[in-house]
């Protein structure tokens, strides 16, 4: 078996020295190249939703698998009898500014991603950071209240699904119409992917951040 794969890498070596790659058309610029082959002007979603989707769809996955194993860790630890919060009026004023001013970007970088600086992790973080400065403010139990009546958690399942169908159906060559480039409803699925990662992102981090506020105290 050792010689096997000896021989292997001699195979390999020979063939970069034997084959050369095809060099690239070096007469379109990548970005414009990329924009054209996506539809959107930013070419960093363009790059993530497309060019290299395979991987974000995995990065998507680790993302729940990260909540799933703090929810796991932590399940058989005792509930923290202390919950560290903000008790001054004007930290909580500031906080709950903070959080709103972070929501409101949130959804700007959800649905505008596609053709500015943001895209649906970006918006993710916002939703996610607006969530927590609301948490370290208000009773943990009116904000798991929140979470079970909204059924966040449902809603989490569902977004990571739905974009796991949508970047499959997309690898398999479907795609939605480009649309007019710089439009708010253009780039085929890529604003739909983005809007998914993003609460898929946000609602993720909310139920962390319970569960950390729970078992922790802390954020």
């Amino acid at each position: 078996m050792k010689w096997l794969y000896v021989i292997a890498g001699i195979v390999l070596f020979v063939k970069m020295l034997v084959i050369p790659n095809p060099a690239p058309d070096s007469s379109i610029p990548i970005v414009e190249a990329i924009v054209q082959d996506t539809g959107v002007p930013n070419a960093v979603s363009g790059i993530i939703f497309m060019n290299r989707l395979y991987d974000t769809i995995f990065e998507v996955v680790v993302f729940t698998i990260a909540i799933l194993g703090a929810n796991f860790l932590l399940a058989n630890e005792r509930p923290s009898c202390t919950i560290y919060q903000f008790t001054d009026q004007p930290s909580i004023v500031l906080a709950r500014l903070g959080a709103t001013i972070s929501a409101l970007v949130g959804i700007e970088l959800a649905i505008r991603g596609h053709l500015s600086p943001g895209g649906g992790f970006a918006a993710g973080v916002a939703g996610g950071t607006a969530i927590g400065l609301v948490a370290i403010t208000s009773s943990p139990e009116w904000m798991q209240a929140i979470y079970k009546r909204w059924h966040a958690a449902t809603w989490e399942k569902i977004s990571v699904l739905v974009f796991i169908v949508l970047a499959v159906v997309t690898l398999a060559g479907v795609e939605l119409p480009h649309g007019e480039l710089g439009a708010l409803v253009s780039g085929g699925v890529i604003p739909l992917l983005n809007i998914l990662v993003a609460v898929k992102v946000a609602l993720g981090s909310w139920a962390v951040i319970l569960v950390f506020i729970r078992y922790r105290g802390l954020l």
